[in-house]
Protein backbone atom coordinates (compact mmCIF):
# COMPACT_ATOMS: atom_id res chain seq x y z
CA UNK A 1 0.00 0.00 0.00
CA UNK A 2 2.84 2.21 0.64
CA UNK A 3 4.40 1.66 -2.69
CA UNK A 4 1.30 2.25 -4.35
CA UNK A 5 1.00 5.66 -2.53
CA UNK A 6 4.24 6.98 -2.65
CA UNK A 7 4.12 5.56 -6.85
CA UNK A 8 1.28 7.99 -6.95
CA UNK A 9 2.86 11.16 -5.06
CA UNK A 10 5.68 10.75 -7.61
CA UNK A 11 3.02 10.53 -10.29
CA UNK A 12 1.39 13.77 -9.17
CA UNK A 13 4.72 15.58 -8.46
CA UNK A 14 6.21 14.87 -12.25
CA UNK A 15 2.37 15.86 -13.46
CA UNK A 16 2.93 19.61 -11.68
CA UNK A 17 6.32 20.22 -12.87
CA UNK A 18 5.16 19.46 -16.51
CA UNK A 19 2.14 21.76 -15.56
CA UNK A 20 3.89 24.42 -13.98
CA UNK A 21 6.74 24.48 -16.72
CA UNK A 22 4.53 24.88 -19.19
CA UNK A 23 3.65 28.64 -17.03
CA UNK A 24 7.13 29.84 -17.58
CA UNK A 25 8.28 29.96 -13.91
CA UNK A 26 10.82 30.10 -12.87
CA UNK A 27 12.96 26.43 -11.63
CA UNK A 28 13.27 26.99 -8.03
CA UNK A 29 9.57 28.09 -7.74
CA UNK A 30 8.53 25.29 -10.29
CA UNK A 31 10.30 22.58 -8.13
CA UNK A 32 9.21 24.38 -4.12
CA UNK A 33 5.17 24.11 -5.59
CA UNK A 34 5.66 20.39 -6.59
CA UNK A 35 6.94 19.36 -3.44
CA UNK A 36 4.72 21.23 -2.16
CA UNK A 37 1.88 19.59 -3.98
CA UNK A 38 3.88 16.57 -3.34
CA UNK A 39 3.63 16.17 0.21
CA UNK A 40 0.05 17.07 0.73
CA UNK A 41 -0.90 14.72 -2.00
CA UNK A 42 1.12 12.22 -0.34
CA UNK A 43 0.29 13.15 3.20
CA UNK A 44 -3.55 13.35 2.31
CA UNK A 45 -3.25 9.63 0.36
CA UNK A 46 -1.79 7.91 3.30
CA UNK A 47 -4.40 9.51 5.81
CA UNK A 48 -6.89 8.12 3.58
CA UNK A 49 -5.43 4.61 3.17
CA UNK A 50 -5.49 4.67 6.65
CA UNK A 51 -8.98 5.60 7.74
CA UNK A 52 -10.07 3.24 4.75
CA UNK A 53 -7.90 0.13 5.96
CA UNK A 54 -9.78 1.09 9.45
CA UNK A 55 -12.77 0.62 8.12
CA UNK A 56 -12.82 -2.66 6.46
CA UNK A 57 -11.04 -3.89 9.94
CA UNK A 58 -14.05 -2.89 11.67
CA UNK A 59 -16.49 -3.86 9.55
CA UNK A 60 -14.59 -7.31 9.30
CA UNK A 61 -14.30 -7.41 13.76
CA UNK A 62 -18.37 -6.44 13.89
CA UNK A 63 -19.11 -8.85 11.51
CA UNK A 64 -17.44 -12.03 13.41
CA UNK A 65 -18.94 -10.88 16.71
CA UNK A 66 -22.30 -10.97 15.06
CA UNK A 67 -21.12 -14.25 13.49
CA UNK A 68 -19.95 -15.74 16.92
CA UNK A 69 -23.16 -14.17 18.84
Amino acid sequence: MNRIILNVGLLIFFLSIIIFSQQGMLVEDILLKSFIIFFVATLMLTILALLFIRAINKASIEKQKNFYS
